[in-house]
């Protein structure tokens, strides 16, 4: 470990994880949905379980793009890495079309690549699912490459967090972002490359009539959104969701539809990162557990795709226009029990009043840790290929 990253990722942990993910949503039984899939950001998290979702639950045909690193001897691959290997194992094992572009979804070559592959093997797909999360990005036009921040905007910012790895308790200050803190990560993590996605796959004729593209957006409580929803990336998140609007207007002519997606906090590598998300993390999986309404990435998805996106009815949405799949977080007796452990939370009290236990079983399973089923004593080669990929 190294602070929010295992420095490792084991193959078998990695396979158990999708496996798992497989089997739930098999579980739920079909969904009347999308058949050609493109997941931009497909190797981990919210990414992979849509690319999950839509292989087992609607039996679609999907391509996912992907920025990892594949092993070499005696160095592990990076997660996403396995877990693609493993997604596409399975999914051509149960007869369904599966290819993955490994490289920065950011750069020209890439779209270009994956609308080929798109041309060539499937004509048109029908639904796009932006899930990318990464901290840089080249510009594919200027070749400035922008590092985004997570930082309070306007004034410091100061809170509780915990480290997860020892469940210490402590203060937290951020000094604020300037200006160009805010226009980088805006760049980054905002809507502008959603949006060149859509163009490049409009102009090429590789999107079908009525086709639907979502990006994943968080919002959270008030605890948390100094740092989040008011903070640098909060300026990202309002650009991405205005973004929607602009690429549901351009789709118009094949009746196309842009959406976000508002999902629940979850351990994510992206969340470790953000202080003060951890905690509160940490007290939201006691208290939706206890409710038995917590959902792990998986659950979250199968349940937008089942109960908002292919319902059969009009999707619903919120005031802003995004539909809220975070709903059972935000849920008033969830929220004012958070707000009253959270001031009772310190080092002590944590074990007894959140679930960092869970937190940190979910941290090791993003790496493949920590899984039932598999013996991490025997030994497995780290080298695994992902057959698509040239």
């Amino acid at each position: 470990m190294r602070g929010f990253i295992c420095l490792t990722a084991h193959p078998k942990g990695c396979e158990q994880n999708i496996k798992n993910q497989i089997a739930y949503v098999q579980s739920k039984g079909t969904i009347e949905g999308a058949k050609k899939v493109l997941v931009i950001g497909a190797s981990t998290g919210f990414g992979m379980a849509s690319r999950i979702t839509s292989a087992f639950g609607c039996n679609a045909a999907t391509i996912g793009v992907f920025f990892e690193k594949p092993a070499s001897e005696g160095k592990t691959a990076s997660p996403g890495w396995y877990n693609s290997a493993a997604f596409e194992t399975e999914a051509h094992a149960a007869g369904l079309y599966a290819k993955s572009i490994n490289g920065d979804a950011f750069s020209n070559e890439i779209k270009k690549q994956t609308i080929d592959l798109i041309k060539a093997d499937l004509g048109q797909v029908d639904l796009v699912i932006y899930s990318l999360a990464s901290p840089v990005r080249m510009h594919p036009t200027t070749g400035v490459l922008y590092r985004s921040v997570l930082k309070p905007v306007g004034a410091t910012f100061s809170n509780k967090t915990v480290d997860f790895h020892t469940g210490n308790v402590t203060q937290v200050t951020i000094e604020p972002a300037n200006q160009e803190d805010i226009d980088n990560t805006v760049v980054v993590m905002g809507g502008e490359d959603w949006s060149m996605w859509m163009d490049e796959l409009k102009k090429a004729d590789a999107l079908a009539d009525g086709a639907m593209t979502i990006a994943y957006s968080y919002i959270g409580p008030e605890v948390t959104e100094a740092v989040y929803r008011k903070g640098t990336i909060g300026r990202a998140k309002d650009h991405l969701e205005a973004t929607a609007f602009e690429i549901t207007k351009s789709l118009e002519a094949i009746k196309g539809k842009a959406y976000v997606s508002v999902n629940k906090a979850l351990v994510t590598q992206a969340s470790s990162a953000i202080p003060v998300i951890p905690l509160y993390i940490s007290l939201l999986y006691k208290i939706m557990k206890a409710k038995g309404i917590h959902e792990g990435c998986i659950e979250q998805i199968q349940r937008l795709y089942a109960q908002r996106l292919y319902s059969g009815n009009a999707i619903p949405l919120d005031d802003a226009g995004r539909i809220r799949i975070d709903d059972w977080e935000m849920r008033d007796d969830v929220q004012n029990q958070i707000a009253q452990l959270w001031r009772e939370s310190t080092t002590e009290s944590l074990p007894a009043i959140g679930d960092l236990a869970g937190y940190k079983q979910d941290f090791l399973n993003l790496f493949g840790f920590g899984f039932e089923g598999v013996d991490y004593l025997a030994d497995t080669s780290e080298l695994v290929q992902i057959a698509s990929i040239q």
